[in-house]
């Protein structure tokens, strides 16, 4: 290869949303499996997602980590489509390492997916005390690639119990993957964190908020809930001057905001957000931001009711009520901004809705699989503990492929009988509608459950665009 070959952008890089869902499908998936009872190290799964492969739907590869407890959640990779941002000075990474954060343990590694992608290889740790000692902060949870670097948010702040002082986003350099520092130059009143993602052109970032970690490393705190004193605020800044701009209320009531999904077409200024549950009627809610004359707004644009169920078929947590939430635990935009996907992973149910009008969502496809209180099987007959989870959508927008564990100590609160870890996927139809897929159910075994899911070359959580879709 000459050295000009060399410094072409990485293929799997797409200017705009549209050439992106033009590239060539999948071949490849990884999912993080988590050890639900610590008792064994988590680790990264390989799937093979090609149809017509000998081998589609098994697990090529598990690649253990080299120590417990590290509770995988969310992770990333280290660079994507924004490296081609007009001002990158990286232009020419590549899409090659994976960037996976534990949760519990503060510990994040890196994993390095060349020369052959199938066979994955830990290739750097980033021990805590390198994170504590440079940012103060713990817990790190999403992972974004941006123009500059590798953007992660954290749930905790200092200390053992992550309380002392407010959580943010750290960043990392996206080629020695030394940590630099904090990102926030004016916080605000921002005090939690969850999720985040921005509009690169458009110059602003959204974040999210769940709760500190004593609300959450040791399962839902009733009491707390009930109380109202889990997250419920956006919070918009300032991208380059790293500095918070507005905070939105949802209301108290309107407990965990979790999921940011921007449109991703960047001359889009909108997005939605994921509230888990309504304290006051058990339903969970799906919310529009817009910017409209230099200020940001939110309006609830879609909710989910609670469905009765028989008071034995429920969790010692939900008996008082006699009825499942939703619990909307993830969400996810296809690359056309059309078609917004819903994990309600209480009454386990997928739901598709069209948001070519973003303020007026409207139920396109529904399939039903898992429950606290249904318990559906997938069409095989096979059983899906837990619900409907962390969701992954193919750049192409043909399938959607999704989990069913939602955090190790929040599994058998709702989940009694246990959540081992599976993988399925929905056939999605170019007007709506989805239709699980039969021959596609990867079981990882009772002894891990399954998380988060990156789709090789990019998928539509992961990549930022920097042009619009012509």
């Amino acid at each position: 290869m000459s050295t000009f070959e060399s410094l072409r952008p990485d293929p799997t890089f797409h200017p705009s949303p549209r050439l992106a869902m033009e590239a060539e499908p999948e071949r490849l998936a990884y999912t993080a499996l988590l050890s639900p009872d610590r008792s064994r190290p988590d680790a990264l799964a390989v799937v093979d997602v090609q149809p017509g492969s000998k081998s589609y739907g098994q697990v090529l590869k598990r690649l253990d980590m080299p120590n417990k407890g590290d509770e995988f959640h969310h992770f990333g990779w280290n660079a994507c489509s924004s490296a081609l941002a007009p001002m990158s000075g990286h232009a020419f990474l590549q899409r090659r390492y994976l960037v996976i954060p534990g949760l519990r343990s503060s510990r994040v590694y890196i994993v390095d997916t060349q020369p052959d992608p199938a066979n994955p290889k830990l290739v750097k740790t980033i021990e805590p005390e390198e994170i504590f000692r440079k940012t103060g902060y713990s817990r790190p949870h999403t992972v974004h690639c941006g123009p500059e670097g590798i953007y992660i948010s954290c749930i905790g702040g200092a200390g053992a119990d992550g309380t002392q002082g407010p959580p943010g986003v750290f960043l990392v350099d996206c080629e020695s993957f030394e940590v630099l520092g904090r990102w926030e130059i004016e916080r605000g009143p921002q005090k939690l964190h969850y999720d985040f993602w921005w509009n690169l052109p458009r110059d602003y970032m959204v974040s999210s908020e769940w709760g500190l970690p004593p609300q959450f490393e040791n399962g839902i705190v009733a009491e707390d809930l009930l109380a109202n004193r889990y997250g419920h605020q956006l919070h918009f800044w300032d991208l380059r001057d790293r500095r918070h701009t507005q905070v939105i209320d949802l209301g108290a009531n309107h407990q965990m905001a979790l999921e940011v999904r921007p449109a991703h077409d960047p001359t889009r200024e909108y997005g939605f957000l994921g509230v888990v549950v309504d304290t006051t009627n058990l339903e969970a809610s799906i919310w529009t931001w817009w910017r409209e004359g230099g200020k940001f707004q939110a309006r609830k644009t879609a909710t989910i009711p609670p469905e009765a169920a028989p008071v034995d078929r429920l969790p010692v947590l939900l008996k008082g009520f006699g009825a499942v939430p939703p619990l909307v635990s993830d969400i996810d935009l296809s690359l056309d901004d059309r078609f917004l996907y819903v994990a309600c992973w209480g009454t386990g149910e997928l739901r598709q809705y069209d948001v070519s009008d973003p303020m007026l969502p409207k139920l396109a496809g529904s399939v039903r699989i898992g429950g606290i209180a249904r318990h559906e099987n997938h069409p095989t007959g096979r059983p899906f503990g837990g619900g409907p989870q962390m969701v992954e959508v193919s750049r192409d927008g043909k399938r959607v492929y999704f989990t069913n564990s939602l955090y190790s100590a929040w599994d058998p609160q709702f989940y009694p009988d246990g959540v081992p870890g599976v993988q399925v996927m929905c056939n999605a139809g170019a007007d709506g509608g989805i239709e699980l897929e039969r021959e596609f159910y990867v079981d990882f075994g009772k002894d891990y459950g399954a998380h988060q899911v990156r789709l090789q070359g990019g998928d539509c959580s992961t990549d930022s665009f920097c042009y619009p879709s012509a």
